[in-house]
């Protein structure tokens, strides 16, 4: 396509959304959802669509839809996801307009992201850190573009979302590794109603400088073949040097900020006069006469793009809504792992604690499957993990596949999402629970709702290790239970092992799940330091040994004689739970059944209530501050599957609800459950 060619299809492309946002805003009671349109920033949009080629990766932000429409996708298809119509081709009407993923042949992936303000940031950069993984460890498995070069990525942003903590974190990733990324700023100088005077002490180019490593450059976004030339000059060189970049592209912005913050609320006349002298539309127009096309042509593309809106608009209005029946697929893909697998008893008699067991596990992973890495804040060489649980990976599988990370638990977290979307399997390691906050942007916005919003096509296949519980005096920020936090989080499995052998079945199931699983492994648990916690030790199983998420076990059954007597109840418990009702069910003879959840989502609701019903008693243990629990949400649950079952109200026993765990040790044996307060709850619920 030559020079002329190229222009006069960006110029109908600028028609397209040109005559999409009019018949938006004249249609405003059908297009009854919020949306964003592309007025004012389809120059450098198109420019970059163009550009890409289906190699690549590419994550557009909410007001993206002319570079939607350079990619190749029709307005039809746009106005789908926008009426929220069964056949939207991203989401089937689970997302907002302008929120696409793609793995659609013939054009760029688009992995499933939030609604771009900033936290996308993150999730493709992430793509980058794994294209690079690729091209340097694994490269027969990196899709080249088709004229042999390496693909890039390119991450689209607003302006205002530079500002966000979490794309500092990007960029200091990009720079620091040096990854084939672009981020391209579209500045119009707005924040919803916030302006550029008081929001930013500096512009993204001028921000930019202080990464050294990060190369930039400031291009008019209103100007298509300005744009063009410099973004090809800047793809051209991150395809050969690897390097990041960032663009800032200055525009206009001249629709709504959405569909229901409308530009009157907050922009003066003049500010609106004055974007509209920069509209892409008119200045194509222009400079296509100057080049010799006749005003009646270009009149004659607008005239049919206006006629093609009006036909689409039309047959996107009546096609089907979205089945009611399906609002439940695609929470999680399936898993191959649905049966217990493997040997968990073996000839060897020597047994192992915990944290080893979680180390084997890893091992053997990182032995049989390249695509592999384990990365976190301290798990490289040097130390191998603050619980030495990493000790000896880097060393045998190296830098590359084990290393550490800056102190960034929403990169750590988040760039998962976009290794999974390469074909990785990252194994990642927040430090500590209690740091786990930084990162809940990331596994609630992005990848909890991934394969969800993706109708599939982007399930991020994560296994994230999290050392939690109280012990010894770790104090209030080493201490913390998180488990009522990750539960209320919808498309995410929780896992918690109490023994080692436990520990490498679940991994190995965890592993191989394709969707995000978070390990909690509870640090008293894992040498098995704390008094009457020396069950946690096992033999090793086998390799190949896996435990189906989801299936709870029996450490303790009641006697026949107890429990024909009625005098017996169940103890339903996990973690270090285990290991308090075992030492206070030793007061009990037969009369106490202790279930190991193993899996607190999903959950093996059928065992428990068997085991309920059973013996019609039943004390959920937690080691959580009791109120407001994942315990509670349980017992509740029990109570209402079990009712006609019960000879007692189901008890609860957590924690004293404190907001933190305190350093003194009498503080925290004051606060915390134990064998001797919850032998006193059993002697009240056995009486009952």
């Amino acid at each position: 396509m030559n020079g002329n060619e190229l222009l006069l299809k960006a110029y109908r492309h600028c028609c397209l959304a040109k005559h999409m946002a009019a018949i938006y805003e004249q249609h405003r009671a059908v297009c009854k959802y919020v949306h964003s349109t592309s007025r004012g920033h389809e120059a450098i949009q198109l420019a970059i669509a163009y550009l890409l080629d289906p190699a690549d990766f590419v994550s557009p932000y909410y007001r993206d839809e002319s570079l939607l429409l350079g990619l190749g996708f029709e307005p039809y298809q746009l106005m789908l996801q926008l009426l929220a119509k069964a056949a939207d081709p991203f989401t089937g009407g689970r997302a907002y307009y302008s929120h696409p993923n793609s793995r659609e042949a013939g054009k760029p992936t688009i992995i499933q992201q939030s609604s771009a303000t900033g936290m996308q940031v993150i999730p493709t950069t992430g793509i980058a850190q794994g294209l690079q993984y690729l091209e340097q460890h694994l490269n027969n498995r990196l899709r080249k573009t088709a004229a042999g070069e390496l693909p890039i990525v390119v991450c689209s942003l607003g302006d205002a979302s530079v500002t966000e903590g979490e794309v500092s974190e990007a960029f200091q990733f990009a720079v620091l590794k040096q990854l084939p990324i672009l981020y391209l700023v579209q500045d119009n100088q707005w924040g919803i109603s916030v302006s550029a005077e008081e929001s930013r002490a500096m512009d993204a180019y001028e921000y930019a400088a202080g990464f050294p490593g990060l190369s930039r450059i400031r291009v008019d976004g209103s100007d298509f073949e300005a744009g063009y030339k410099v973004l090809e000059e800047v793809i051209t060189n991150i395809r050969k040097e690897r390097k990041p970049w960032l663009v800032q592209a200055n525009l206009p912005l001249l629709g709504h900020h959405t569909s229901g913050v409308r530009k009157e609320f907050y922009r003066s006349a003049e500010d609106l006069a004055n974007h509209s002298q920069q509209d892409p539309g008119p200045k194509l127009y222009v400079r296509l006469l100057e080049l010799g096309f006749s005003e009646e042509k270009l009149l004659n593309i607008d005239q049919q793009a206006r006629e093609e809106i009006l036909l689409a608009f039309q047959a996107a209005s009546e096609a089907s809504e979205p089945d009611p029946a399906t609002v439940m697929d695609h929470v999680f893909a399936p898993t191959s792992v649905t049966k217990e697998l493997g040997q968990r008893e073996t000839a060897t008699k020597e047994k192992i604690n915990m944290v080893d067991a979680a180390l084997y596990a890893i091992r053997e992973i990182l032995q049989e499957y390249p695509e592999s890495l384990l990365y976190g804040q301290d798990v490289g060489r040097r130390l191998g993990g603050v619980f030495r649980e990493a000790a000896t990976l880097a060393e045998l599988f190296g830098d590359h596949r084990v290393f550490n990370t800056a102190i960034q638990e929403a990169y750590i977290i988040g760039s998962t999402s976009g290794m999974s979307a390469v074909g990785l399997k990252p194994i990642v390691e927040v430090q500590f629970a209690d740091y786990i906050y930084p990162g809940l942007n990331q596994l609630v916005s992005e990848i909890a709702k991934s394969c969800y919003l993706s109708c599939g096509k982007f399930p991020v296949q994560t296994l994230i290790r999290v050392p939690v519980g109280a012990y010894g005096g770790g104090g209030p920020y080493h201490s913390g239970s998180i488990e009522s936090t990750l539960l209320s989080i919808k498309g995410i499995k929780v896992v918690y092992p109490s023994n080692a052998a436990d520990m490498k079945g679940l991994m190995k199931a965890a592993f191989l799940d394709p969707n995000p699983v978070i390990m909690l492994e509870h640090k008293g648990l894992y040498w098995s330091k704390v008094p009457g916690t020396e069950a946690a030790k096992t033999p090793e199983p086998s390799a190949d040994y896996r435990i189906p998420l989801g299936k709870a076990r029996i450490v303790q059954q009641a006697g026949r004689e107890s429990i024909n007597r009625g005098d017996t109840c169940t103890i339903i418990t996990y973690g270090m739970g285990v290991y308090w009702a075992t030492a206070a069910a030793a007061f009990f003879p037969g009369q106490i059944e202790i279930v190991d959840l193993r899996c607190l989502y999903p959950l093996d609701e059928e065992l428990i209530y068997a085991s309920v019903q059973k013996h019609g008693k039943c004390l959920v243990l937690t080691e959580e501050q009791q109120y407001n629990s994942f315990a509670e949400a349980l017992a509740s649950r029990i109570t209402h599957a079990c009712f006609q079952w019960l000879d007692a109200p189901v008890e609860v026993m957590g924690a004293l609800p404190l907001p933190a765990v305190p350093m003194n040790t009498l503080l925290e044996t004051a606060m915390l459950p134990n064998a001797e307060k919850l032998k006193k709850r059993l002697h009240q619920l056995l009486v009952y």
